[in-house]
C-alpha cells in the first residue's frame, strides 16, 4: 500500500500522532526544511516501529458495530437458500433486503414480531402452503424476528460510532479520497490533525490538551506556502498560487482563516450540513435524555446514567456547534444569533474527578450554570423554547463567563500547544507502560468495576 493511501486509511483510525508523523515524514521527505523536520522529529521519533516495545496497549480502530452476518449465514442455512456473495451484511440496507425477500418463505410480515399474535397457527400454514412442523416454523420465525432486532441494534450502533467520530474530528472521516490526495501538504495536514483529535481523553481535574499543536501549525504554514527547491535554497510563493485544498481541510479544521479560502457556495453547503447534524444530534441527545435520570444541576453520573453515550452524544454537538458557529460568522449572518444561538451540552463528570477538583481548591463549573438556564437543544428544534445571543449572553454574564471568549456566542480562539508524547491509558488513567496497560486493563483497574488481585505468573 502507498504512504499517501496509508494516510489516508488513519482518517477512520485513532492512530498514534507519533505513527502518523512518521508517516507524513516520509511522504515529505525531501521537501522540509530542517526546521521543519526538528518539528515533526519531537512526534516521529516516538512511532511504534522506533519505538523499544514496538506496540501499544490501546485499541488504534474506533468501535465499530457488527452486522448481521452470522444471523444471516444461519438463516441461509435453515430456508436452504443460495449464498449472496455480492451482499454486505455489514451494511443495513442488504440486511433490510433479505428480510423482505424471506419474509414472504413463512407469510411473515417485516415488523410482526409478536410470538403470540403474528405467527401462522396449524391451520393458516397448511392454507398457504407451508410444509413444516410446528417447531421448524417456530425456528425459522423466530431466527428472522431475531434479524430484524438486529437490524435495528446495528443501526443504533452504527450511529453511535458515527456521533463518536463526529465529536472527536468532525468530518474527516467522510473525505473522499480524490480530495485527500490531491495536494500532499493538505493530507499531511489533515492527517496528522485528525490523529490529535482522536487521542483519548486523560483522568485529570484539569482541562485536556488542545489537539492543534506546533506540529499541527508547521503542517498548515506549509498549506499557505508552498515550499520549492532551487539549488539547495528554498524559496516561498505567494499563498494564492498554491494548491492547498482548502475545501478539505474545512471538513476537520474550521478556523476563520480557512473558510476566508472557501467560495460562498462550499461555506453554504457546510452550513448546510452542519446544520442538518445539529438537527439530527439534537434528537439523540433528547432520547438519551429521556432514558437517563441525568442530574442537571450538576451533571455529576450517578448509577444507572449512560454517560457514554451522553458524553460521546454532547462532544458531538459541541463540535458541530463550533462548526456551525465559524461558518455563521465567516459568512457574515452573525445577526441570525439575534434569533436563534444554541447553547452548549455540557458532558456527565465521574464523582471522583469532581471530588478531586473540589480537594485542590475548585468549584463547579461556572458553566454548568449557563447551560442550566438555557432551553435544551432539542427544545429549541422543536419550537418549544427560544434561545438566543442575548439571552445566552445575559446568563453568562450571571455565571461570570465571558460569552465570547468561551465560544458561547462567537467562534473560539484557541492557542498553538506545545507537542506532548501520547500517553497509555487505562480507562484514561495513565500508566508508564504499555506492558503494564494490558495487564491492568485485563483484571478491570480504574473500570469502576472490581478489579482482581494479580501476581506475576498468574494468567
Amino acid at each position: 500500500m502507498a504512504t499517501i493511501e496509508q494516510l489516508y486509511q488513519t482518517l477512520d483510525e485513532r492512530r498514534r500522532p507519533e505513527d502518523v508523523a512518521e508517516l507524513v515524514q516520509k511522504l515529505l521527505d525531501g521537501s522540509l526544511t530542517p526546521k521543519e523536520t526538528a518539528i515533526l522529529e519531537k512526534a516521529a521519533k516516538g512511532s511504534l516501529s522506533r519505538n523499544a516495545y514496538g506496540y501499544t496497549s490501546m485499541l488504534q480502530t474506533f468501535a465499530a458495530a457488527q452486522g448481521a452476518e452470522s444471523q444471516i449465514a444461519k438463516a441461509v442455512e435453515l430456508f436452504k437458500l443460495n449464498k449472496n456473495d455480492q451482499a454486505d451484511y455489514n451494511n443495513p440496507r442488504d440486511i433490510e433486503d433479505f428480510i423482505r425477500a424471506v419474509s414472504p418463505v413463512l407469510h411473515k410480515t417485516v415488523g410482526a414480531n409478536n410470538f403470540i399474535g403474528d405467527r401462522l397457527n396449524k391451520e393458516k400454514r397448511k392454507e398457504a402452503g407451508l410444509d413444516l412442523s410446528k417447531r421448524s416454523y417456530n425456528k425459522r420465525w423466530r431466527l428472522l424476528k431475531r434479524i430484524e432486532q438486529k437490524l435495528q441494534r446495528f443501526i443504533g450502533e452504527t450511529k453511535k460510532s458515527e456521533i463518536q467520530k463526529i465529536a472527536k474530528h468532525g468530518l474527516a472521516h467522510t473525505l473522499d479520497f480524490e480530495n485527500f490526495s490531491s495536494d500532499l501538504n493538505t493530507a499531511c495536514f489533515i492527517a496528522y490533525y485528525n490523529a490529535r483529535c482522536n487521542l483519548r481523553s486523560v483522568f485529570t481535574n484539569q482541562s485536556q490538551d488542545r489537539p492543534f499543536d506546533e506540529i499541527s501549525e508547521m503542517l498548515l504554514n506549509r498549506c499557505r506556502t508552498t515550499e520549492t527547491k532551487f539549488g539547495g535554497l528554498f524559496r516561498k510563493t505567494k499563498p494564492e498560487v498554491v494548491n492547498t485544498n482548502w475545501w478539505a481541510i474545512a471538513q476537520i479544521y474550521t478556523s476563520q482563516e480557512v473558510l476566508s479560502y472557501l467560495t460562498d457556495e462550499q461555506k453554504g453547503m457546510l452550513l448546510g450540513k452542519w446544520t442538518g447534524i445539529l438537527q439530527e444530534i439534537a434528537g439523540l441527545l433528547a432520547k438519551v435524555w429521556e432514558e437517563n435520570d441525568i442530574n442537571r444541576q450538576t451533571m455529576i453520573v450517578k448509577r444507572g446514567n449512560d454517560s457514554s453515550t451522553w458524553n460521546n452524544t454532547a462532544g458531538a454537538w459541541n463540535k458541530a456547534r463550533d462548526n456551525w458557529m465559524n461558518l455563521i460568522y465567516s459568512m457574515g449572518l452573525d445577526f441570525v444569533l439575534e434569533t436563534v444561538c444554541f447553547g452548549k451540552v455540557l458532558r456527565l463528570m465521574a464523582a471522583d474527578v469532581v471530588a478531586w477538583h473540589a480537594s485542590s481548591g475548585g468549584k463547579l463549573d461556572p458553566n454548568t450554570h449557563v447551560w442550566n438556564q438555557l432551553p435544551l437543544p432539542w427544545e429549541v428544534f422543536q419550537n418549544k423554547a427560544d434561545c438566543n445571543k442575548e439571552r445566552v449572553m445575559k446568563c453568562c454574564k450571571e455565571a461570570g463567563i465571558d460569552a465570547e471568549k468561551s465560544g458561547w456566542v462567537a467562534p473560539r480562539i484557541h492557542g498553538i500547544a506545545a507537542f506532548k508524547p501520547t500517553p497509555e491509558l487505562v480507562h484514561g488513567v495513565v500508566v508508564s507502560n504499555p506492558f503494564l496497560a494490558t495487564v491492568l486493563k485485563k483484571h478491570r483497574y480504574f473500570s469502576g468495576k472490581n478489579g482482581t488481585w494479580f501476581f506475576p505468573g498468574n494468567n
